[in-house]
């Protein structure tokens, strides 16, 4: 009989056959005709018409980002400190208080948690040492490197306000990378182009206005001090730090020679108009043009003091280059016909969660969870969110983008292996929220957690998957090998029921539940299988024989504890999770996140169920709602995979510029974003065991059109 449908697998077989593979640039395609990536994108390029202060626009470069208000710069601050708050921000710019005198010295008390008959420290307890222990939370904190803006004055003199500036119009142009501003003020226009060079810590702004002639706009650079908070500034201080001009040749360059406590950084300005650069207050600086209805200038920061450097780089045009090769290479999936009404809502995440993410979360270290934008947790990172920030990159074929941030692995394990040993334990213990040298933060929950040590040979993995060859072995043999060893060594052999533990103490991916009293969570076992698993497959590669230990707790790991036919979040929860069902719905992670070789299906299927009616979806978490969806669509429940990506929560909420709103405090959450493309990328090309049909984890009844491209199929085959 004849087939009248056939499946991914034989088209790009067909394909395959024929040489027409190559010629579609499709990589694992799909029976569609090619996107028109261009199209995708520009059509959902954000565009603000008013002050949004949870709306503010970003450029940057995974290193540097400058977020601006509508006028294309930082010049109206203050509505959006308590919003989200404009800054600017590299990987490099960190500041650290001065340690006060009384806690010279000083060694921060553990808190002991037997284990199994053996005391282990942990950095928890913050009674009698309140001050240290906040000091060592609190520092070092990323630093808020500069507030660049308009000076505008109105005809009479007068400072501008807010409500002087009309007809607003501000445009991300995706396909360029570049910020398109134009607004009115006191009865004149003002264009304004912004751009972050796509290699260098360097911000380029163009502006065209009859004010600029005579004098009523010119451009402010303004230095705080350090501080912890969410605006990564404090400018209260002026006498605890040092902000001093060094006047470059021919006075087309000034470098502003920064001196905060213990760090140094230069902030280059170059521009190219008939300009100057002088002092206007302590910390305080004024560019303003001689004559002239234009203005273009550069701004670059540097670690480090050094002498005025002029610049010639040509951002706009390279970051027009930059972006529109980004958009046409890696992946990309278009939901143009769907009949569904959500899915341009989710196309809109899908595209702009790819430039959030490019811009924050693909520097040289894990980024935090609020990338270069504000500060969230003093600007530390958390190791458990990094999968969620960046494990997309390796899956939308943009692997390199991944890789930067790993080799923070390699520079921390020293530090690592101590850790463990502290603890009476063998291999590396990764730390939970860091510091850029890789130290762990005190807390009454980071310290216990666990489900960050099986991230780092998930990553490897990723890494093998995406270029199998022996240099990446060699190079992260090491993490793969340490992270391991720590995790044999962490379970525990219970002899009365010949299986091996996890905890306690310990403190699961849902985070409400007491280091003592938790054992055996339902994620970790399934993360501990997988790495160990895992592992073992590396020491093969590397032609080793399997440790036998690792083989040994593989196959006497405890089973995912599980009541009333559900999955529990551990083995000593109540009778359901419904007396904690708030924070992460964990369990589902273990056939969402994982293929779930442990896992019993049905089990989870009714799972699954229980979470989407009864869990509290107003006390969750960005990455909440792309794991369930992921957890549906491997347990054949497209529909409800959809309704989680799509549940109308003010934790789901995404924002005109893209950002996953959660709170005040938080008023962007990029782990949302990366897990949002996680999801999206499994569900449009399947996964371990995936059925072999297009899009396995869309609607199959014609409500939704799913056409994708650039992914690279042997991945998903084994993920």
């Amino acid at each position: 009989m004849k087939k009248t449908k056939i499946t991914r697998r034989e088209f790009i077989g067909g394909l395959a056959a024929t040489g027409a593979l190559a010629k579609t640039g499709l990589g694992a395609s799909t029976p569609y005709p090619k996107i028109d990536r261009f199209a995708l994108v520009s059509r959902h390029n954000p565009v603000l018409r008013k002050f949004e202060p949870l709306s503010p626009l970003s450029v940057g470069n995974g290193e540097f980002a400058f977020t601006c208000d509508v006028t294309g710069l930082q010049t109206f601050p203050e509505i959006y400190n308590d919003a989200m708050p404009l800054c600017t921000m590299s990987q490099w710019g960190w500041h650290t208080n001065p340690m006060p005198e009384n806690l010279k010295g000083k060694e921060f008390r553990t808190t002991y948690y037997d284990t199994y008959g053996r005391n282990v420290g942990y950095i928890t307890g913050k009674t009698g040492q309140e001050e240290l222990y906040d000091y060592l939370r609190e520092n070092p904190h990323r630093l808020h490197l500069g507030q660049i803006g308009f000076w505008l004055r109105r005809s009479d003199g007068s400072e501008a306000k807010v409500s002087d500036i009309s007809n607003i119009e501000q445009k991300l142009d995706l396909l360029t990378g570049i910020i398109h501003s134009s607004f009115t003020f006191d009865g004149q226009a003002v264009k304004v182009r912004t751009a972050a060079n796509p290699q260098m810590d360097i911000l380029t702004v163009g502006v065209a206005s009859p004010l600029i002639e005579g004098s009523r706009l010119a451009v402010q650079f303004a230095f705080p001090y350090g501080s912890q908070t969410m605006q990564a500034a404090d400018w209260s201080q002026p006498d605890k730090h040092s902000s001093t001009l060094m006047y470059g040749p021919k006075n087309r360059a000034t470098a502003i020679s920064r001196r905060i406590d213990g760090e140094e950084y230069t902030v280059d300005v170059t521009w190219k108009n008939s300009a100057s650069l002088g002092a206007d207050k302590e910390h305080m600086f004024r560019l303003v043009a001689h004559g002239g209805s234009t203005l273009e200038f550069e701004v670059k920061f540097t670690k480090g003091v050094h002498a005025p450097k002029p610049s010639s780089t040509n951002t706009f045009a390279a970051s027009e280059k930059h972006w529109k090769n980004f958009w046409l290479t890696g992946a990309a999936v278009d939901f143009t016909g769907s009949k569904d009404s959500r899915a341009p809502e989710l196309e809109r995440r899908v595209v702009l969660s790819q430039y959030l993410t490019a811009i924050q979360c693909s520097g040289s270290t894990p980024p935090q969870e609020t990338g270069l934008t504000t500060n969230s947790w003093y600007g530390k990172f958390h190791l458990e969110m990094h999968w969620w920030h960046a494990a997309h990159f390796a899956l939308w074929n943009r692997f390199s983008m991944l890789e930067k941030s790993l080799d923070w692995y390699n520079k921390v394990l020293p530090g690592a292996r101590d850790r463990a040993k502290q603890q009476g334990y063998d291999g590396a213990r990764w730390a939970k929220m860091t510091s850029p040298d890789g130290r762990d933060s005190p807390s009454p929950i980071g310290p216990l957690l666990i489900w960050q040590q099986p991230h780092p040979i998930f990553y490897a993995e990723l890494a093998y998957l995406n270029r199998s060859t022996a240099a990446t072995l060699n190079k992260y043999r090491a993490i793969v090998e340490e992270t391991a060893v720590f995790m044999a060594s962490y379970a525990h052999f219970d002899e009365k029921t010949n299986r091996y533990v996890l905890g306690p103490p310990v403190i699961p991916a849902q985070e409400n539940h007491p280091a003592r009293e938790t054992w055996n969570p339902t994620f970790e076992l399934e993360y501990w299988h997988f790495g160990l698993k895992t592992a073992q497959k590396w020491r093969q590669r590397l032609g080793l024989k399997p440790d036998p230990k690792w083989d040994d707790i593989i196959k006497k790991l405890s089973p995912a504890p599980a009541k009333e036919g559900v999955y529990l979040a551990h083995a000593n929860c109540p009778q359901t999770f419904t007396e904690r069902n708030k924070d992460h719905p964990s369990m589902l992670g273990a056939l969402g996140i994982l293929s779930g070789e442990k896992v019993d299906r049905e089990t989870m299927r009714r799972t699954l169920k229980k979470v989407m009616k009864e869990w509290n979806w107003l006390e969750t978490w960005g990455w909440d709602y792309p794991m369930t969806a992921m957890t549906a669509a491997r347990l054949g429940e497209p529909a409800i995979a959809i309704d989680a990506l799509l549940l109308d929560t003010p934790k789901n909420h995404y924002a005109a510029n893209g950002h996953n709103y959660q709170r005040p405090n938080l008023p962007l959450y990029l782990p949302g974003n990366g897990g949002l493309l996680y999801a999206i990328a499994l569900m449009a090309n399947g996964w371990k065991g995936a059925p072999d049909t297009h899009s396995p984890g869309f609607p199959s009844d014609g409500s939704w059109t799913v056409r994708s491209e650039g992914f690279e199929p042997r991945i998903f085959e084994e993920i």
